[in-house]
């Protein structure tokens, strides 16, 4: 039986559920606690910050609205770089959409077989979801450190602020950490946050979110 047809459905990400922590909240609708140690506030697409929506884009997948799933630019970049330069650590190949169909649909594991899953499963996304759809499901799944998952619950870690009050600093910083949280810590790792939260900050004017 062929990788293909062992797939998972796409048409299943219509349904998701995000697992949010537990709310309890007085009579008189007063927020008295939350329970739970992930902290996920989803959060639809039409009311994300243009800026964020580019700063996680310019980072993670700049032709993001060009491509139907699989960067082949960025796929033949990075075949390139490893032929000249076998040992090179490279980044730019995984899409976002790939993420999705990674983060929802498959394992972690690290084997050429997922990957190849991970394709296959980025093109059929593309073909059954808007990509605004696509780019939701990612803001809102994505672990970006401290418990949080999505981009709103790690504004209220990190900056305790909404997504519209984040300025450009803050929000090049919560996009930089998709790729390690753990080693861009604000406080334990502030040099190496700051560096990276500054390429994304050059990304964005590079791809010509920002001036």
């Amino acid at each position: 039986m062929s990788v293909s047809s062992k797939l998972p459905d796409v048409q299943t990400l219509r349904h998701i559920e995000l697992q949010e922590p537990l709310y309890v909240y007085a009579r008189d609708g007063r927020l008295m606690g939350l329970f739970g140690e992930t902290r996920r506030y989803p959060v639809q697409i039409e009311k994300v910050p243009k800026r964020l929506k580019d700063a996680f884009i310019a980072i993670e997948d700049a032709r993001f609205y060009e491509h139907g799933g699989l960067d082949i630019v960025g796929i033949g970049r990075v075949v390139t770089k490893l032929i000249s330069n076998p040992g090179a650590r490279v980044e730019g190949a995984s899409t976002i959409t790939q993420q999705v169909a990674k983060n929802f649909l498959l394992t972690n594991e690290r084997k050429l077989e997922r990957k190849i899953k991970e394709a296959i499963l980025a093109v059929r996304i593309e073909n059954a979801y808007r990509k605004d759809k696509i780019l939701e499901l990612y803001l809102n799944e994505i672990f970006l450190g401290q418990n949080s998952y999505g981009v709103t619950a790690a504004a209220q870690i990190y900056f305790a602020k909404s997504l519209e009050e984040l300025t450009l600093a803050e929000t090049a910083y919560l996009a930089a950490l998709p790729k390690g949280p753990s080693n861009l810590h604000p406080v334990r790792q502030k040099e190496r946050a700051i560096a990276r939260r500054n390429y994304v900050i050059d990304q964005m004017a590079d791809n010509g979110h920002i001036t």
